[in-house]
């Protein structure tokens, strides 16, 4: 009964965004919104729950690219396997990326419970810049903002792990130039720009590794 609440609630994401309905679901699934309430206490609580999903989703493609390149040294083969995978789960999810990387759901703050999945994807980014060593190679060796240290550190204790300063701040440019090829593309803004979508973003996300990982 959850899966199928979720998803006839992901057809209402794709139809009229995030402004989901519970009484609309449970219309749709034949029932009165009191029953739906006993699966899911609140609108809020559903779209936890598809926030939670839709984390999920998108980092096990990403986790599943990344494995898929057999030879680990290869760090700009990961990282473009990576970014392609992104790509294409937001292509293929396009109302589940808008959930997660769209616009705010007016009155919904994310609770903790999304942490989890929501780190899946850019712990395997990080994974792939300790693995190529490129602490010595990210252009912003000892040019890191001292006003970011105390952000930097605590990002580093959300996430259990231990990378230098100046690769979080290349990672996080990366991070932003990443989903920022996407979200340009997905939501229009290459229209009548661009055709040939696929081969420039692989051009960008080539530019990004080697300019601010160092890949």
């Amino acid at each position: 009964m959850l899966a199928e609440i979720k998803a006839v609630a992901r057809r209402h994401l794709a139809t009229d965004g995030a402004n989901l309905s519970l009484r609309a679901v449970a219309r749709d699934m034949g029932m009165v919104s009191s029953a739906l309430y006993r699966y899911y206490a609140s609108r809020d609580e559903l779209l936890t729950a598809l926030i939670i999903d839709a984390y999920d989703a998108l980092g096990e493609a990403v986790e599943r690219a990344d494995a898929s390149v057999t030879d680990r040294a290869d760090a700009r083969g990961r990282w473009l396997a990576c970014c392609h995978a992104v790509r294409d789960w937001a292509l293929a999810e396009p109302a589940e990326y808008a959930l997660i990387f769209g616009s705010p759901v007016p009155g919904y703050a994310a609770p903790v419970d999304t942490v989890r999945a929501a780190q899946r994807t850019p712990l395997v980014l990080i994974g792939i810049a300790l693995d190529s060593g490129s602490t010595a190679r990210v252009p912003f060796a000892g040019d890191v903002p001292a006003a970011l240290a105390a952000d930097f550190a605590s990002l580093r204790a959300r996430l259990g792990v231990e990378i230098p300063d100046h690769v979080l701040l290349g990672g996080s440019y990366a991070w932003i130039h990443l989903f920022g090829a996407v979200s340009f593309e997905l939501f229009g803004q290459l229209n009548n720009v661009v055709n040939a979508r696929r081969e420039y973003f692989a051009h960008q996300m080539t530019a990004v590794g080697e300019q601010l990982l160092g890949l």
